[in-house]
């Protein structure tokens, strides 16, 4: 009988499945060709696609406290006018893979292994997830799980994925294989997300490498 149950719990939690909607942003050909400009402007690269080989999950938070004005603020193929000191960079708008909101709902917003301009020099091998808030409001408990779910899911999907980094810690990546972008000066600030919410998600996956690993 126990035999039996353990069985059945087995089939049960192998069956279950990450709920992720779909709320996607803009993505026409321009906005694969705008990545495709931004890789050659920042990495040097010359590439034919804009597929990426995951190799890193980035978590974000993103400083507004709105689930409608989180997502437009990536849904536009083009660089937003009041992000002038990025721009530097190309007409690339910022966007991820994923966005979390309050309650927990993951949301898909491109395609998995399409490049999204989130963090300098790693976008290449990166796949990121921005959670709404960060502004007044602090990230919840209901976000803590999503990303643990989500983590899990990408770490079980993609075998090449080695690293969990929160965005303020890629300059620690500066001296990295990974790390491509060629203009020592363009750096910014980032304090996202906050270090107790990385710890309390770093702890559930121990084979994955931080930030202390690249030194």
């Amino acid at each position: 009988m126990k035999k039996i149950f353990i069985t059945i719990l087995l089939l049960l939690l192998n069956s279950y499945a990450l709920e992720i909607k779909q709320m996607p942003i803009k993505f026409t050909q321009n906005r694969i060709d705008l990545t495709k400009e931004y890789i050659k402007n920042s990495y040097g690269l010359d590439v034919k696609d804009i597929n990426i080989v995951p190799q890193i999950i980035v978590i974000h938070h993103t400083a507004s406290d709105d689930l409608k004005e989180s997502f437009d603020r990536f849904y536009p193929e083009i660089l937003l006018s009041d992000r002038k000191y990025i721009k530097k960079a190309g007409d690339l708008n910022v966007s991820a893979q994923f966005l979390v909101d309050f309650d927990g709902t993951i949301y898909s917003l491109m395609p998995e292994t399409y490049m999204a301009r989130h963090i300098i020099g790693l976008n290449l091998s990166s796949i990121g997830i921005e959670n709404v808030g960060g502004n007044k409001k602090a990230l919840t408990n209901e976000q803590l799980k999503a990303n643990i779910e989500l983590v899990k899911y990408l770490k079980d999907k993609y075998k090449t994925i080695q690293y969990l980094i929160g965005h303020y810690e890629y300059m620690r990546f500066e001296k990295h294989p990974l790390f491509l972008e060629k203009d020592a000066k363009y750096r910014t600030i980032k304090h996202d997300p906050d270090s107790i919410f990385m710890e309390n998600l770093r702890v559930n996956f121990p084979d994955l490498k931080s930030v202390k690993d690249t030194l």
